[in-house]
Formats: C-alpha cells, structure tokens, sequence
C-alpha cells in the first residue's frame, strides 16, 4: 500500500522550512533565556556550521589525527589549513598531541565520536565552557574532562579566530548544499505525521557540517536539544539525518503516553533474545518501542513494494525489532484516518495485540551475532585464490568481454557446485541482463536484496548475509528493469533502496541517482565510461 499524499499541509508546512542560520547560536542563549514566544521566522531547525566543533578538530588535526580528507576536495583552504595545523609547534600545540596520546582509543571512529560529543557541550571560543553542569556531561565528554582548558590556549596560539574566517566561506557554500535536501526531508517527514511543528526556544535539531568528520556521522541529543554532525554529503547521510529528524519528532510521544506503551513491555522479553539487539534496548523498553516505531515510519516513507517491505519487516524480526511489523501496520490505518500522529499515537499502540505477536514469534530464530572481523593479513600471508574464485574471476572476464553465453555457462557451472553462492547469482543475473532475459535477471536480483534466512527456518534466501555491493546494484538493475516495463513507481523504490544500503559502492550510489532523477533510458555500451547507464556492473 502507498503512503496517500497529504496535499492539505501544503500552506502550514511553511512555517518550519529552513531558514538560513535562523537557530544560529541559540544553544548557547538557551539557559539564560525565559520562556517566551518565538520569534517571527524561528524555527528550530537549522543547517550551519559550528565554531566549537572546528576547533575540536583544528587540534585533533594538529594532534595527526587520521582526518578522512576524501571531503576536503572542494574546500582547498581547509586542507591548506589542516596541513599547516600538522606541522605547527608550540607549548599549546604540544599539550594537545600529549592529551590526545593519552586518550586515544583504538576505534578511531569512537576517538572522533567523544571529542565530538565535548564540542556539541561546550560553549563557544575563546572560553570553551561547559554549558550544562558537571554531572549531567555525557560519558564522552568526562572522559575528555581537561581538555577545554588545554584547547582555550591552542585557540590562541593557533590564531583560530583568524583561520576561521578564512574558512568560513568554504563551509557556507558546503551548507548550502545541504539546505535543500534537508528541508525536503522536514517537509516529507512532517507531511507525512500530520505535524505542524509549534517551534519553541530551547527544542531545537541542528545538522552540524564538518567536513573532516568524513562518513562517519554522530548524533547526539541533550534533552531538547537534538544534533547531528555530518561530512560527506551523500544519500545514506541524508538517510541519517531523516533517522534523527524522526528521533526529534517522536521521541516526545512514548513519555507522554508512558502507560499505554509500557502495556506491551512484555515483547521485550521476547526482543531482548535477539542477538543482534543493540543491548542499550534490552531495560528499557520505552527507547526500544520510539525506534521501532521510527523503523516502521521510515519503511512506509520509502513506499516499497509488498514483496520488499516483506523482506525488511522479516530482517527487523530476526534482528530483535518485533514492533516494527505490528507498527506498519497500525500505520497503515493511521494514514487512511485524520488525526495528527501526536493525536493518534494512543490508538496506534493500543492497536498491537500483545498476545497475538507473542503467538506469531513463539517459533522465531534470531540470526545469530555478526561475527567479529578477522584480523587484518600482511599480503606475504595472504591465501592464494581458491578454486571457487579463479571460476568467478572468469566468469567476470567473460561478462566484461560480453560473451553472455560462456558467462552464463560458467556461473551455472558454478552454482552447480556452490549454491547460492551470492557472487555467482549476481554474475548470472548480468549474464542474463546481457542476453536481454530479464524475467531471468529479475528472478535473480530479487533474491539477492532478500535478507539472509537463519538456518533450519525454511525460508528461502543466501544462507550468509550478501555483499552490500551485490545488493545495491541488484537494487539498481531492478530499478532499471522496471522503468523498461514503464512501473515508474516500483523502479524509483528500487533505486531509493540502492541508495539506503549501508556500504554501497559510490558508483552504485551514483546511478541510483540518475535513476530517481529521471527514468533509465538503455545507452550503447562504452568502454570508457563504466559507470553509465546500461554498463553490466560487477562489484
């Protein structure tokens, strides 16, 4: 069933679109302030970038942290400055590397994660002081305590005040970039709920840009005040940050209906089992039923096909989200009824038969815990190709020579051998692209994008979880498959999938795109351009 469009909000929407640096500044105001009616224009939400946030980097950058510089291609003055910060010397600069050293964690995605969480805390240059009181500071920021002294001084000796507005310009056209998508995010999501936001002082969700932040976003939220730091603009960051807008949305309504939701804590005795269930959800089931809940909005804003919505409510079951199946569904009724969802919230929850799902998951088999990743190999003891992947090797040959028939020949040999092995699948599936079979290819790529089934279930699905790779270009390819057949709306669906797959190469990324932009129209094949429409692509 689709999302029916909600043409009536059109007007009231206006008032919370993004207005340009509108909430600039407000966190820091925020504990000094009365309650009071907002101002004209306000609106709480906001892009912009954050002075605090590029100091805190400015000396991670000085301390040699391994900054993802992929995003500073277009901002030649920030990796001018980041180069000159590596090679700066100074008693300050130096009590930075020392205090770095001596916190430094061994993810450095979790070393990145707690200096952003001091920046999102304290206040802005040249003090740096911690605006909320001690023993409400976030773990992340105890750990760091000390270093808002230490990066007080390096503000000074680095002369940050001045290399900021060198660098600002760069960040203001990189925010602009990000205004538009954002604000089409907050129209849809809000269109959608029903929700005309009543913006007040003090609730406010920020989209930090910094770009040396890389792919790695944080979100953070302290109390009303919800923030998320992006670098790289891509789909799946956008995909993030509609995630946190919903957290910002939503989250107010399972405290306010705390009763009528902790009626059906008893489904956590049966999530909780789940070994994949983040533990943070396993006591306490009021931020467990808010993200299934989000998980069940975000699968009906997508508008995906039966066969594919199936699919995911049967990975979220494995996982430990039971709620989200009975949530889909209980919106599905939402969006035929009238009521704003902070209005229609009790009845969505009362509408979740406890009984009924501890029947239906009286049987359930949780997949199994992601396994740990394998220690990293020099090359010297690097295993020699097996048998199996010198097979798909030429079967990769043979596709990029587009010798449909000896391609297909050689992953049916294969798939003879080891079946369900993805890899062969996939090469089949563009084996049968080449051949113009596409009943063949879409059988195929389906079952590719189907989650992996746990063992002895009986489903049918890959027996190991598949390569994003495989599966956003599956994703592609059906996309591209159904703009053939002219179901325009099916193949948007699939391309918008491809872009959610977490790990997706950039140039599956890329032609997802083109294919929400506008319909796949087949092009001659070219040796130089692999990248293009109509170009069999092998991950």
């Amino acid at each position: 069933m689709s999302v029916r469009p909600i043409a009536a909000l059109g007007c009231a929407l206006a008032i919370f679109v993004l207005s340009g640096g509108a909430t600039r500044g407000a966190q820091t105001a925020q504990a000094e302030r009365k309650p009071q009616a907002p101002a004209e224009g306000y609106t709480g939400i906001s892009v912009e970038p954050n002075e605090q946030l590029f100091a805190t980097l400015c000396a991670l950058d000085a301390a040699g942290f391994a900054a993802d510089e992929s995003t500073l291609a277009e901002m030649p003055s920030r990796l001018a400055l980041r180069e000159e910060l590596l090679k700066m010397q100074g008693p300050a600069t130096e009590a930075v590397r020392a205090f770095y050293r001596d916190h430094l964690l061994a993810d450095p995605g979790q070393t990145l994660s707690r200096y952003i969480t001091f920046a999102l805390v304290v206040g802005p240059p040249p003090n740096f002081q911690f605006q909320v009181e001690h023993d409400q500071l976030p773990p992340d920021a105890l750990a760091l305590e000390g270093f808002e002294e230490i990066l007080v001084a390096f503000y000074k000796e680095a002369r940050l005040e001045t290399r900021w507005r060198s660098v600002e310009p760069e960040y203001s056209r990189l925010i602009a970039r990000y205004e538009p998508p954002v604000r089409r995010i907050v129209i849809s999501t809000n269109a959608y709920l029903r929700e005309v936001l009543k913006p007040k002082y003090g609730r406010t969700f920020t989209i930090y840009v910094e770009p040396l932040v890389g792919s790695r976003a944080n979100f953070r939220n302290n109390g009303d005040q919800y923030a998320i730091v992006m670098g790289r603009g891509t789909q799946a960051s956008l995909v993030e940050i509609q995630h946190a807008y919903l957290h910002f949305m939503l989250d107010p309504l399972p405290l306010q209906y705390r009763k009528e939701v902790e009626a059906k804590q008893p489904l956590l005795q049966i999530a909780a089992r789940a070994p994949r269930l983040p533990v943070e959800y396993h006591s306490d089931f009021l931020s467990y039923a808010d993200e299934c809940l989000i998980k069940a909005v975000e699968l009906r804003l997508l508008r995906l096909p039966q066969q594919q919505l199936d699919a995911a409510l049967a990975e979220d079951d494995l996982s430990g989200f039971i709620m989200v199946r009975p949530l889909v569904q209980q919106l599905q009724k939402f969006e035929k009824a009238e009521p704003a969802m902070s209005y229609y919230f009790p009845d969505l929850i009362a509408g979740i038969d406890v009984e009924s799902e501890q029947k239906r998951l009286q049987n359930v088999a949780f997949v199994p815990p992601k396994p740990a990743p394998a220690p990293e190999q020099s090359d010297s003891a690097a295993a020699p190709p097996s048998d199996l992947d010198r097979a798909l090797a030429e079967g990769d040959h043979e596709i990029a020579a587009t010798d449909a028939a000896a391609a297909t020949a050689t992953f049916e040999k294969i798939l003879a051998q080891y079946p369900d092995e993805p890899r062969a699948e996939y090469g089949l599936a563009i084996a049968s692209v080449l051949r113009g079979d596409g009943d063949r290819a879409k059988e195929l790529f389906l079952k590719l994008i189907v989650p992996a089934a746990p063992a002895g279930s009986g489903a049918r699905g890959p027996r190991d979880p598949v390569d994003p790779k495989i599966v956003a270009w599956s994703h592609v390819y059906l996309g591209r498959i159904h703009d053939l057949e002219d179901e325009r709306e099916e193949a948007v669906a699939e391309y918008r999938a491809a872009l959610g797959v977490d790990g997706a190469p950039e140039a599956a990324r890329v032609a997802a795109q083109r294919g929400v932009d506008s319909p796949y129209q087949p092009r001659a094949r070219d040796n130089n351009d692999s990248g293009k429409a109509g170009q069999p692509q092998n991950p």
